[in-house]
């Protein structure tokens, strides 16, 4: 059995798939351009795999940080958190906003006459993997019937999940972005996968985050993958837990980061708002 569970936002077990074509058109549904995930000895070709089976249970897990913005739900998710917003605003999507600390992946933005009045800022999180899941992609492909590579097929190198690395550094990185969001009184929102936050529920000091409430400023969305009739897979909200600076900083114990003024951000938005980044569902 393949351990692919997507290539190209495709089901593994989409029989009827022009597979083909999709191999050629190289083409992510979520992103609608080209995957941008590519090998780096071969930077034309993108590698394509949304998810894989890991582990004796099997589990679904999700490698592609984009696979998340499957039909728009994730931002949909987070409209409540939007406090000015109000009917006949316009909401958007902005992608890479800095701010102390890094960046921040999406914020959905609520606008009228093309000025900014609310925002969530949203950090998209999968597992990074280690090895490599090139061989078990082209044994996939091979299984399909379509050419490939003898050396790729019957490689021996697998690949791993990296747990403990992209929780410390999700979490690190959530400490130095969230006292901005608080001091500005703004929401910071973590979209997960459910296996990710378990594992940061056992390893990490999780015990005094509670169920989401509205008045905290950092949020956790964790998402289950389920497995629709058609074969194919979806992304569905499973649990929401929410916490300020503190808590942030009680998990790790670590220094927080400089403040940036509430203008400099709203700045960013604005220069960027577009019909292009005008929220639609897909």
């Amino acid at each position: 059995m393949s351990r692919i569970i997507e290539l190209f936002g495709k089901s593994a077990e989409a029989s009827k798939e022009n597979w083909s074509e999709v191999l050629k058109s190289q083409s992510c549904p979520f992103l609608e351009r080209q995957c941008i995930k590519v090998r780096k000895s071969q930077p034309k070709i993108s590698i394509g795999t949304c998810s894989v089976l890991y582990g004796e249970e099997n589990r679904a897990i999700l490698i592609c940080p984009f696979r998340f913005l499957e039909r728009r739900q994730i931002f949909t998710d987070c409209i409540h958190l939007l406090s000015l917003h109000e009917p006949g605003n316009e909401l958007h999507i902005v992608p890479e906003i800095s701010i102390p600390g890094g960046s921040v992946d999406y914020f959905l933005v609520s606008v009228k006459s093309d000025k900014v009045r609310d925002f969530v800022g949203i950090e998209l999180q999968t597992l990074d993997t280690t090895g490599t899941v090139w061989p078990e992609r082209q044994r996939f492909v091979n299984s399909l019937g379509l050419s490939t590579l003898k050396k790729d097929v019957t490689s021996k190198k697998s690949f791993g999940m990296n747990w403990k690395m992209t929780a410390k550094t999700i979490l690190v990185q959530l400490h130095h972005k969230i006292r901005t969001f608080e001091h500005i009184n703004k929401h910071l929102v973590l979209v997960i996968q459910d296996h990710l936050l378990s594992y940061l529920q056992e390893q990490f000091q999780f015990s005094h985050m509670s169920e989401a409430r509205v008045g905290d400023p950092m949020h956790v969305h964790s998402y289950s993958m389920k497995k629709a009739r058609t074969g194919s897979h979806r992304i569905e909200l499973s649990k929401r837990l929410s916490t300020n600076t503190e808590g942030i900083a009680r998990s790790l114990g670590l220094k927080a980061e400089a403040n940036m003024e509430l203008e400099t951000i709203v700045e960013q938005l604005e220069s960027k708002i577009s019909s292009d980044t005008l929220f639609s569902v897909r």
